[in-house]
């Protein structure tokens, strides 16, 4: 069956929902078989282990607000 117009936007619509929650299922996924993972949380990269302990791995600069459809040019 081909999709139509219709169903096609439905989904495209929902890509950021499937796109989150492949993200935390493969964080999840990742310390059940013993790796750790990188997490951003308040300007620092953090890297979590399985048994739930963290290590500082690196301070980040501030994030850049961005209005959606704006286009940023690189420096």
């Amino acid at each position: 069956m081909i999709p139509n117009e219709q169903s096609m936007q439905f989904l495209e619509d929902h890509i950021p929902d499937l796109a989150d929650a492949a993200f935390t299922q493969a964080y999840w996924q990742a310390l059940a078989t013993g790796s750790s993972v990188l997490k951003v949380e308040q300007g620092k990269i953090i890297e979590v282990f399985p048994d739930g302990s963290r290590k500082l791995i690196k301070q980040i600069s501030a994030t850049i607000p961005v209005t959606l459809g704006q286009k940023r040019l690189a420096t």
